[in-house]
């Protein structure tokens, strides 16, 4: 087996028909192609929920490790 990484945009046109053309192909059970997501599931959801929250904590770009 030959494993082959894609770094798709899905924001254009031209990734969305990428994607939906691996997802097709990945949908057949006799393609043999496998979709391996390189993260935890866990670990996506928790940066989705954080990137919806309205909490932030503003850092000092000029003194990063002091303000942190």
């Amino acid at each position: 087996m030959t494993t082959i990484t894609l770094k798709i945009n899905e924001r254009s046109k031209t990734g969305k028909a990428l994607k939906e053309m691996i997802d097709a192909l990945a949908g057949k059970s006799e393609s043999g192609v496998q979709i391996v997501s390189p993260y935890d599931s866990k670990f996506v959801e928790m940066v989705k929920k954080s990137a919806q929250s309205k909490n932030r904590t503003p850092i000092n770009a000029q003194n990063v490790w002091e303000s942190l």
